[in-house]
């Protein structure tokens, strides 16, 4: 009896040994957050395709979404405006467009103009449909429209207004003569927003790297906002990458928030592909060191996201009219003034600057 209980504790000492021999299983690991923001503005997009003219990846048809997701863009920025003349870039023309963003797993950043038009540093009209409206009823206006918007898209990304250096819906929301009336209504706008999705994130947007971008931000300073976005070009902020660089961190520092360059663009030519005047086409315009070439323009978007990732809170760039090609035809002198600053070429090819995009 005793050597076979003997025995049996030996087999088992023997099976725990074998066992301890094996190694452990790998856990399966858990994917991180794909959080820093690599982002293109794709706006015109439902203009051009409703013109006929397609993209193209490798010389073959190509949706320009599809290019775009593949090479590592996670965040597609909409501008709305409240009711264009044209039609375009409307609640009805941006809900489609979101809805196919995210059907190729993308998230959509939503530009809310709160006008009719181009809202920038030098036009931030009143919609039509506003102008006529006392304080009291504009407020309640913006905020049925703002819990409207994000009600019907849930963007990831909202903006309160574009570019608004000096505010928005002037004149009430000026804030250099307004400024009491402009933070009540960015801050209606913020309440609404978070009332209609309180996962969406906020952005007020300033343009430039000048000294009136810290004037903006200290004036705003008490919203509850979660994103600071800036706006760089070369040819209207300066051509030096230190001098934004600078800027950006300073900015991130003093106000403790997230930052994102919320526009930017490079040529890859300066030639033209229609009679509309372009922006960029001289060589004084550019930032040393990138040229204009299909190369020059890849190293400068990997040159600004690597400055991005450098400036603490960096969070992201986007990339503006990377689709805004001579849709109208190389005759055209009302088509495109970026066709040489957008990511498909003169015969609507991917550029290789698309690569840039990628997570490294």
């Amino acid at each position: 009896m005793k050597k076979l209980i003997f025995c049996f504790l030996t087999l088992a000492l023997i099976s725990c040994s074998s066992g301890g021999d094996n190694p452990e299983p790998t856990p399966t690991p858990i994917p991180t957050e794909d959080s820093f923001i690599r982002a293109a503005d794709l706006s015109f997009l439902p203009e051009i395709e409703a013109a006929g003219v397609s993209f193209k990846y490798n010389n073959t048809v190509q949706e320009p979404l599809l290019t775009l997701k593949n090479a590592g863009v996670n965040y597609i920025r909409i501008r709305l405006w409240n009711n264009p003349s044209n039609g375009h870039s409307n609640l009805s023309e941006v809900k489609q467009l979101a809805t196919k963003v995210r059907t190729h797993g993308m998230k959509v950043w939503l530009t809310v103009h709160y006008s009719d038009t181009w809202a920038d540093p030098g036009n931030q009209t009143k919609p039509v449909a506003w102008q006529n409206l006392n304080f009291s009823d504009l407020k309640s206006a913006v905020s049925v429209y703002t819990t409207q918007v994000v009600t019907e898209i849930k963007p990831e990304i909202i903006q309160i207004g574009n570019e608004t250096n000096d505010g928005f819906l002037w004149p009430e929301g000026k804030l250099s003569t307004n400024e009491t009336q402009y933070l009540e209504l960015t801050n209606t706008a913020i309440s609404s927003v978070k009332t209609a999705n309180s996962a969406t994130k906020i952005m007020l947007h300033f343009a430039g790297i000048s000294n009136s971008a810290d004037w903006y931000f200290n004036k705003v300073k008490n919203l509850n906002y979660d994103y600071i976005g800036i706006s760089y070009y070369p040819v209207y902020h300066g051509t030096s990458l230190t001098d934004l660089k600078t800027k950006l961190t300073t900015l991130s520092q003093t106000y403790n928030k997230k930052i994102i360059l919320a526009e930017t663009s490079y040529p890859f030519t300066l030639s033209w592909n229609d009679w509309t005047n372009n922006v960029v086409g001289q060589s004084n315009q550019l930032v040393a060191d990138y040229d204009a070439t299909a190369s020059g323009q890849k190293n400068y978007i990997l040159a600004i996201k690597s400055l991005v990732k450098s400036v603490p809170n960096g969070s992201g760039f986007c990339y503006w009219g990377g689709e805004w090609v001579a849709f109208k035809g190389n005759q055209a002198t009302n088509g495109s003034t970026w066709e040489n600053q957008a990511l498909w070429d003169f015969n609507n090819n991917a550029l290789e600057a698309i690569q840039a995009f990628n997570k490294d």
